[in-house]
């Protein structure tokens, strides 16, 4: 019988389901551990980053993330060159500036549209430029506000 991934509970108790199985495209950074908290809101697993080469987890939503710059749209067009019969994933574009994303990046986004199961985009959170980690960058209004739109975006509500 197969069952969905659980991930055990760091502060002890019942394990998590397993829900979104991350894929940074182009390197891990704070942004990237963000987005694994903002999936994750009370830390229990319920999303995690995924290691070089490791398979997606049974029954995990596999979640790309990446800047929305044109390098990270290559990076993500890339890894979908590559994804064969797995799930579709989702999408979370990072913002990297207070700007929006460059015309070749948007167009590239849009043309891999079928190939995701959703895009998600995150604003630019200048907080991320000066914490030193996910936890702390949760502390900011900002931050949490933009976590409650991914979360919502993502779970179809």
């Amino acid at each position: 019988m197969i069952t969905q991934p659980v991930t055990p509970n760091p502060a002890g108790g019942d394990a998590v389901v397993l829900r979104h199985a991350l894929i940074p495209v182009h390197g891990y950074g704070i942004a990237v551990a963000t987005v694994v908290r903002m999936l994750d809101p009370e830390g229990k697993g319920a999303a995690r980053m995924l290691v070089p080469q490791e398979q997606i987890p049974y029954g995990a939503q596999p979640v790309l993330v990446a800047e929305s710059t044109v390098y990270g749209a290559v990076c993500v067009e890339n890894m979908l060159r590559g994804w064969g019969s797995l799930p579709r994933p989702w999408l979370v574009l990072v913002a990297d500036a207070p700007i929006p994303p460059a015309p070749a990046a948007r167009y590239r986004i849009r043309a891999l549209g079928e190939r995701l199961a959703g895009v998600a985009r995150l604003p630019y959170l200048p907080v991320l430029r000066a914490v030193e980690g996910a936890e702390e960058a949760l502390e900011y209004k900002d931050v949490r506000v933009a976590a409650q739109k991914l979360r919502r975006q993502m779970e179809g509500r």
